[in-house]
């Protein structure tokens, strides 16, 4: 049925309003962010062709800039509106970290690291600091390396640690292959900056490794 023929219960926007954001396919929610179609594809066509075209929500939201404006019914005001889009809900992530308990939100913790690590063509070893009631007080990229490996010291850690006067971590790193399934040279660092950081009585929480996809947890496997 074509889009100006629907009830209007059941058109995006509307059901949006009725019955939340939840309630919404990926075509539709793209829908109500472009606003408006082509000459001849009213807009939720146009969003179910780009979603096929480009293969999922995430392949379009991830997509470069010229992958994107390429497309038919995108182009440049629309990348910058996405990106904007996209910081801002990084920045609403990074906030109800910082306000409120880390470990109350586990889900929250992963899409925000996710959100920071999952598209890196290297891999990079990230870390939270957090105050002793588990907020976030201080983050940082701490180690990059090669396509495969980050080279981390467990002495810069505490260091680290020790400046922001951090009373617990949460560490977390990407797997560029884009599995998170963990390596035993995961574990084996995980274990050398816990025993580091047991020294000066600051706990490793968890340590997240960030697939494609996917976010494994070191805590919810039982290793920390």
């Amino acid at each position: 049925m074509s889009f100006k023929y629907l009830p209007n219960e059941s058109k995006p926007r509307e059901k949006l309003l009725t019955r939340g954001p939840q309630a919404l396919t990926d075509a539709e929610l793209l829908a109500i962010f472009l606003r408006t179609g082509t000459r001849d594809t009213d807009v939720l066509t146009l969003s179910d062709a780009l979603l096929s075209d480009f293969g999922s929500l995430r392949a379009l939201l991830s997509a470069t800039k010229n992958e994107f404006c390429r497309r038919k019914g995108l182009g440049e005001v629309k990348y910058i509106q996405l990106q904007a889009v996209l910081e801002m809900m990084q920045r609403y992530l990074s906030e109800t970290l910082q306000r409120g308990d880390a470990l109350t939100s586990p889900q929250m913790t992963k899409l925000y690291l996710s959100g920071l690590l999952r598209d890196r063509s290297r891999e990079g070893f990230y870390v939270l600091f957090l105050d002793n009631q588990h907020r976030v007080i201080n983050e940082a990229l701490l180690f990059e390396g090669t396509i495969n490996t980050a080279s981390v010291y467990p002495r810069e850690i505490v260091s680290r640690a020790l400046q922001h006067n951090a009373a617990a971590l949460i560490l977390a790193h990407n797997h560029p292959s884009g599995v998170a399934e963990p390596s035993q040279s995961d574990r084996h660092i995980t274990r050398r900056i816990i025993d580091a950081l047991n020294l000066v009585d600051i706990r490793v929480l968890d340590h997240f490794v960030v697939g494609d996809g996917e976010v494994v947890s070191f805590a919810e496997r039982g290793w920390i």
